[in-house]
């Protein structure tokens, strides 16, 4: 019979009562502690090592601003309406965002809900790269500008605009 002194901390189960659960559970610890590999032998992996080093990441110019096509729906939303007094009913409903990620990954995190705006969830149909591409890569100080200068720039033309913060 196996005796145990029961601490607070570890509570006594059924399977400690079982015959050979100690034999086990010594011999699991001893390879636990012996077969550990020494300080060197595993190379240490951080996110600066995987990366892939490009042009574009040593210099900082990897944020993208992008427009997604929206539904003819998004624009009976009453916030949207207010937010574009002068739209052109006849031009589409576009939204302006920015990201460190390429468009078309954003724009996939878009329609899956990560991280995503609710309109250009719901609504968004397809990138148009013919009005963003030729801006693309930059750092992020100038994404952020040109993304408010293409929001009001888009306006300015009748788009409905919405994002573009």
């Amino acid at each position: 019979m196996i005796t145990r002194v029961v601490s607070k901390r570890q509570p006594f189960s059924r399977d400690m009562a079982r015959p050979g659960f100690v034999a086990i559970h010594v011999l699991c610890k001893f390879l636990a502690f012996n077969m550990r590999p020494g300080p060197r032998a595993l190379k240490r992996r951080t996110f600066k090592n995987i990366r892939p080093q490009s042009a574009q990441s040593t210099t900082g110019d990897h944020h993208h601003v992008y427009v997604v096509l929206l539904a003819p729906a998004a624009a009976r939303i009453r916030k949207v309406r207010l937010a574009n007094p002068e739209r052109v009913s006849k031009k589409p409903v576009v939204y302006v965002g920015l990201t460190g990620l390429t468009p078309e990954e954003r724009f996939a995190n878009h329609k899956l809900g990560i991280k995503s705006s609710p309109l250009a969830g719901r609504y968004g149909i397809r990138l148009l790269p013919e009005l963003y591409s030729h801006l693309n890569p930059m750092p992020y100080e100038a994404a952020a500008q040109m993304e408010r200068d293409l929001t009001e720039d888009l306006r300015r033309a009748g788009y409905t605009v919405v994002g573009g913060h």
